[in-house]
């Protein structure tokens, strides 16, 4: 394989099962069997993401008023939420554990929960972060004992004579078979074996027999006196499971659009190995088709893939904790945040005019250490700033800096002619159109330095509609 090739492949692998390839000067030049190896291996430990939150109650006086009281407990929770979330973006940025980071991304739009206190969501999702790469029956198990998935679907109400439907409902439709694959009779008997499943302050998981039904369930055509557990086993006991969940990430690793014959022999595989996950990905990277022109450059990068790839491959570092918050809010995606159980749509909706204008002024911005303006939405503008810091007309100014060196180094030696070619190679994913190329260099002013026509020609680049997709 010629190593122009390789490392094409190379870069598809790693923005796929990642957030791209830094540029440094000693990168890798392995072949594909040996590179998806090395982010197994690099992703086999499960290391938690380590915060220090906040702890309201420490900071609560005696003569405070309710709403004083509700108004600082809402201003800790959004210093949590806002530690969390780029604590999440720096390690994906900076790990080396790039498919574990990949992977619970797709978990966290999976078993999407929007919570309100920040240590329970840093405890929901230190679980997805552990079994992110294990077997889907075990994470299953985990996330459905989490007190945060508990009481975001209202299972703490969830009492024999009283049922709850809504952790029932959410688990077949959304997390393991998909819409029209069961009854509501299901719903209303799984229901029922999930009652008394609940949590206690401390956020541990609490079994209260008290209020669990022990009577005969009839749950997909057997009856017993089933209790969560066993519910959970006939459901991934059923192949429609591994379908629908390698339906789902083929979407995300592979393309928006569904190939069913890929799709049947993927699923037959995963439901096989016991849904063994690595296995799973592992046949993917290295199907010779996940490499042909019809997937590669074929997705949109997500919010959070644009934005880590840029900290990943520029060194990107923001003036304050704020402004990653407020680029994910303009772009439509903010991690700890889904829009609703069922997560972020994805694909093409992740593009629309006027986000369109936004991706591609944010690379050059971001690079230049320029002020970016964003405007947010009203009901988007929740920050944890002091009231009389808040400006009224939505308006934020978001100022980072980065660091192009690792670029220059690896382009110190190519020839002003070969620059646009090399560099396009290393920034898109797609082929650069040779009049889009010819009109890029042309703009570039004689007797500029080598260095500075890297700079240049980059910022162009980044303001391509290309360089949004991956």
């Amino acid at each position: 394989m010629k190593t122009s090739v390789r490392k094409q492949k190379l870069q598809h692998l790693y923005w796929r099962a990642g957030f791209g390839i830094p540029f440094r000067p000693d990168q890798a030049n392995d072949g594909i069997k040996k590179a998806v190896r090395d982010l197994l291996d690099r992703s086999s430990q499960a290391v938690p993401l380590q915060v220090s939150l906040p702890h309201t109650e420490s900071v609560l006086s005696a003569d405070m008023q309710n709403a004083d009281m509700r108004q600082l407990r809402q201003r800790e929770r959004n210093k949590g939420f806002v530690l969390l979330n780029n604590a999440w973006l720096q390690q994906m940025a900076t790990s080396e554990a790039q498919l574990r980071e990949k992977l619970t991304l797709f978990w966290h739009g999976h078993f999407a929960c929007r919570l309100r206190e920040p240590r329970f969501a840093l405890q929901q999702h230190n679980i997805l972060r552990e079994h992110a790469l294990g077997k889907f029956p075990d994470l299953l198990l985990a996330i459905s004992k989490d007190p945060g998935m508990l009481q975001f679907l209202n299972n703490q109400q969830n009492r024999k004579q009283r049922p709850n439907e809504n952790f029932a409902r959410e688990l077949l439709e959304l997390f393991t078979l998909g819409r029209g694959h069961y009854t509501e009779q299901d719903i209303k008997e799984a229901a029922r074996a999930f009652t008394g499943w609940s949590y206690n302050p401390q956020g541990e998981f609490v079994f209260r027999a008290r209020q669990h039904d022990r009577g005969k369930k009839t749950f997909m055509g057997k009856q017993g006196n089933f209790g969560g557990e066993e519910i959970l086993q006939m459901i991934v006991e059923n192949p429609r499971t591994a379908e629908f969940l390698t339906t789902k990430l083929y979407a995300f690793f592979v393309s928006d659009v569904p190939n069913p014959e890929r799709i049947q022999s993927l699923s037959s595989y995963f439901y096989e190995t016991g849904y063994d996950i690595p296995k799973l990905l592992e046949k993917i990277f290295t199907a010779k088709w996940f490499y042909e022109p019809d997937v590669v450059g074929s997705k949109i990068k997500s919010p959070i893939e644009l934005l880590a790839g840029l900290q990943r491959q520029f060194d990107v570092t923001y003036a304050d904790g704020r402004s990653p918050l407020v680029l994910q809010r303009a772009l439509g995606q903010e991690l700890f945040r889904p829009p609703n159980v069922s997560g972020w749509a994805g694909g093409r909706n992740w593009i629309d005019s006027s986000t369109l204008a936004f991706r591609l002024r944010i690379g050059p911005a971001l690079l230049q250490d320029a002020a970016l303006e964003v405007n947010l939405k009203p009901d988007d503008d929740t920050e944890p700033t002091a009231p009389r810091k808040r400006r009224q007309d939505g308006l934020r100014i978001v100022r980072a800096k980065a660091d192009l060196n690792g670029l220059h180094q690896q382009l110190h030696k190519v020839k002003d002619q070969d620059l646009i070619h090399k560099l396009s190679q290393k920034l898109l994913q797609v082929p650069l159109r040779p009049e889009t190329a010819a009109l890029l260099s042309q703009h570039i002013p004689a007797g500029v330095a080598h260095a500075d026509k890297v700079t240049l020609l980059t910022l162009r680049l980044l303001s391509l509609p290309e360089y949004q997709l991956c």
